[in-house]
């Protein structure tokens, strides 16, 4: 049986980003249940655009993107549907389109040889015995079982990984259908679309290489009928669809709360959308999929005596992001999607006041960390208290929602 460093599981941007930064420095395993080449096999359902932060990303490590990832064309403009309020507007934004399949590839093919790949690979039992992790998995037509000193869960919305580590844990979950469609716009566009009668998260469209690619995010339960719904209601905006040339559907995590963030324990870690670090606002990714791995390279080739632990501190920032996104998204009805009033939301509670009290709920919640560490508690179980959101004064709350109304978060990756 033959034993890692360091066994990933799932080679997404999170995944081919850190075992590419390990390689050479310790002896790791990584499982992906993609292909090598090709179109065959699993692809990620993706809208395909690449944000500022995923952008920096790369600044930071130096890479540039080849002309086989980048998609024609580039859209410095995202055009805002507002579907109940039957309005439309256009804003500037500085995504690069990309082609999400090849961009996977090409950060797989950027892994040294050092790191033992296994491409169309599935993962079929972890376990931990004898302070080591056992993976059994299936690859090359055989069943393989390997142990691994650390556990990596790269492996997205339906980590198994997260959900062997935390079986109780629920998180909210969508899905994400989008269909293709031959292009019949005579001027290409990408398109944020919001209707609280549909969905309480949002909709897009983006004109990528010849083809129209319309989806959204939806309720599990009659997501195909609300996709369905939509597109029939988006021909009074002059959206032309015409007949699917495929249809693609995913889970996407949808963070609600800060215990939605889970960061691993006993040697395991996890990082990107299994962590759940994805944006509750625009349900962007890739950003945060490359800044977790970076962090855990840093972890991992420093050995501090409580791995999970400094990973834990570590990746505070960037779950006082996220959770910022939650904070300044708009609630929305517990008792179904009825519409949400933005105005009347951002009067009554401000931007400020909002993430005030964000930054208030993360201190209680380290003091809490600390606390239970001392205790030899599992940090990621710690429970923060309930903090009731402050009442901005009266006078303030006309002012302050029109410094807030329609400045919206678009999608991305």
């Amino acid at each position: 049986m033959e034993h890692f460093d360091v066994a990933i599981i799932g080679l997404g941007p999170a995944g081919s980003a850190l075992a590419r930064k390990l390689a050479g420095k310790m002896q790791v395993i990584a499982l992906d249940k993609k292909h090598q080449h090709g179109t065959e096999g699993f692809s990620k359902p993706c809208g395909g655009l690449l944000a500022p932060d995923a952008q920096r990303s790369f600044i930071r490590d130096g890479l540039t993107l080849p002309v086989d990832v980048i998609a024609n064309p580039q859209i410095f403009s995202v055009k805002t549907v507002d579907v109940a309020a039957s309005l439309t507007r256009n804003y500037q934004r500085s995504y690069i389109n990309i082609n999400r399949h090849a961009f996977d590839l090409w950060m797989k093919s950027l892994i040294p040889a050092s790191v033992e790949v296994y491409h169309d690979s599935l993962c079929r039992k972890i376990w931990r015995e004898d302070d080591k992790w056992h993976v059994i998995f299936r690859a090359d037509g055989w069943e393989q079982h390997i142990t691994a000193r650390y556990l990596v869960g790269a492996d997205g919305a339906n980590s198994m990984v997260r959900r062997h580590l935390y079986p109780d844990h629920q998180i909210r979950k969508y899905v994400a259908i989008q269909q293709w469609f031959a292009e019949k716009h005579p001027v290409p566009f990408y398109s944020c679309i919001f209707d609280n009668a549909i969905t309480d998260c949002y909709s897009w469209s983006i004109s990528k290489d010849g083809y129209f690619i319309f989806g959204g995010a939806y309720p599990m339960k009659d997501g195909q009928t609300r996709f369905t719904a939509l597109k029939e209601k988006m021909s009074a905006f002059q959206f032309q669809f015409g007949k699917a040339v495929k249809s693609e559907k995913c889970t996407v995590l949808f963070p609600s709360r800060w215990q939605d963030f889970v960061c691993g324990k006993d040697n395991a870690f996890l990082i990107g959308e299994a962590a759940g670090f994805i944006s509750a606002s625009s349900l962007e990714g890739i950003s945060y999929a490359l800044d977790s791995a970076e962090i855990l390279r840093s972890v991992l080739l420093k050995l501090p005596e409580k791995l999970n632990t400094a990973y834990w501190r570590a990746t505070r920032k960037l779950r006082l992001k996220l959770f910022g996104k939650i904070v300044k998204k708009p609630m929305p009805d517990r008792t179904g999607f009825k519409k949400v009033d933005y105005a009347q939301w951002s009067g009554a509670y401000s931007t400020v006041e909002r993430l005030s009290n964000a930054l208030h709920i993360a201190h209680q919640q380290d003091v809490r960390e600390r606390a239970n560490q001392r205790d030899g508690g599992d940090i990621n179980q710690c429970r923060c208290e309930t903090v009731t959101l402050r009442q901005v004064p009266h006078h303030q709350r006309n002012s302050d929602a029109a410094q807030t109304t329609g400045k919206v978060k678009h999608a991305a990756g």
